[in-house]
């Protein structure tokens, strides 16, 4: 009587809960999908390069040559809120696959015009839509299929794609401007989003096997915590915790782009015109600080991880002071220095997607982490305009934006001590 009980009830789970692979292939797959979404989706970060080409052809002069930027990673940041519905409502392949429709259609768009109002409505609106949706879509899946004790490591993975990507699309971008012009450049990259974004995000699912199980077949079963299950967004918005991680996001992703966007200019002072390696360094290091935090989380904490990088990216921005004022600094300090700030910029947009799921859960994530990523927006918009009225009542001098940079960094520090603590492996 007892085999046989026991065998319906096994016959009963079954049928409830399908069996899910033991071979960890086809999370990685995923994961590695989203890496390669990102990768796409990194346009954002050359605006620079192609700022200089449209000011030469368009004739374009002061806020206009930065808004169509502005504009996207505004509508980026709030987009995310959308698409994360999205991404939790009908899944990461679908959201996926209009993320990089949308990319295209903005990049052709302004490839066929010089009209402002239309680059503003193409680059600003529907790439800035679009990187949202992509965004969206490509670390909650890969988080599926993995166990807590990774959660760091392949948040980190995933989201590293969207630092590394300057380190492709650069040279590839000047390739273009040089040799098809500005226009076909914008319209060759625009294909190639679409065709790479939509070709990868077909290879984006969900495990079908429940979130809380992906752990080692050989693991005992053990009751689902609280965060695991989903916590809907209305209630995350209601915790004080919410509001502690939005004020150090946008502190500590602000920070890091005030330096990230005038990078080239301090280091012009020292390194002449090889300032652009000090570019493409940050980029590797915006990368890899990524995958660094991440998996160091996983093991020291959350928590303890980011009052580490706060701290760290403080003492940067203060040690930046004389080595970005002084002529005679030899250039490879200047690369190391840009290199661990980019590190800890990119450490932030690692961690973050982790408090969110250790926090909150994974039934809600796409719409929690949304909400949460307004604050780079917010940051991203509010720390670099203020570092440019800085900078510009300074006489060209970055010392006033570093030192604000850097308290702000300590306040976010001393914020984070009111958090949890926080996953940690075990």
């Amino acid at each position: 009587m007892q085999s046989a009980a026991s065998s319906a009830a096994s016959h009963t789970m079954s049928n409830a809960c399908p069996q899910r692979p033991t071979s960890p292939k086809h999370g990685w797959i995923v994961a590695l999908a989203g890496t390669g979404i990102n990768l796409a989706l990194g346009v954002l970060y050359t605006w620079s390069l192609f700022k200089g080409a449209i000011e030469e052809k368009f004739g374009w002069k002061g806020d206009q040559l930065n808004d169509p930027y502005a504009l996207c990673c505004l509508v980026f940041a709030f987009t995310m809120i959308l698409a994360g519905r999205c991404q939790d409502r009908w899944g990461p392949r679908a959201t996926a696959t209009l993320g990089g429709l949308l990319v295209g259609t903005g990049m052709v768009l302004v490839s066929t015009t010089q009209s402002y109002p239309l680059w503003l409505l193409g680059f600003g609106i529907l790439v800035g839509a679009g990187i949202g949706f992509g965004y969206a879509s490509a670390t909650p899946p890969a988080l599926k299929w993995f166990p807590p004790q990774r959660t760091g490591l392949v948040a980190g993975i995933v989201v590293s794609g969207f630092g590394l990507a300057p380190v492709y699309l650069a040279p590839l971008s000047q390739y273009l401007l040089a040799h098809f012009g500005l226009q076909r450049a914008m319209l060759i990259l625009g294909v190639g989003f679409v065709v790479m974004v939509v070709g990868l995000a077909q290879l984006l699912r969900n495990p079908s096997f429940p979130a809380t199980v992906a752990t080692s077949a050989a693991a005992p079963p053990q009751a689902t915590p609280p965060a695991q299950q989903g916590v809907a967004p209305r209630e995350m918005l209601r915790q004080a915790q919410f509001w502690w991680l939005w004020i150090i996001y946008s502190i500590g992703a602000g920070a890091g782009l005030m330096v990230i966007g005038s990078v080239s200019g301090m280091a012009k002072k020292s390194m002449g015109d090889w300032a652009f390696l000090a570019v493409a360094v940050l980029a590797v290091g915006n990368a890899g600080g990524r995958i660094l935090a991440g998996g160091l989380s996983d093991r020291l904490g959350r928590k303890q991880t980011l009052l580490l990088v706060l701290g760290l990216q403080a003492m940067l921005m203060f040690a930046a002071i004389p080595i970005t004022g002084s002529p005679g600094v030899p250039g490879p300090l200047v690369v190391l220095l840009a290199a661990l700030i980019g590190a800890n910029y990119g450490a932030i947009l690692a961690l973050f997607p982790s408090f969110t799921k250790d926090l909150w859960g994974l039934k809600h994530f796409g719409m929690n982490y949304g909400l949460l990523f307004t604050a780079w927006g917010v940051g991203g918009l509010l720390l670099p305009r203020l570092q440019q009225t800085l900078t510009a009542h300074s006489g060209g001098s970055f010392t006033a934006s570093l030192v604000t940079a850097g308290l702000l960094l300590l306040l976010a520090a001393a914020v984070t001590l009111r958090l949890p603590a926080g996953q940690r492996a075990t």
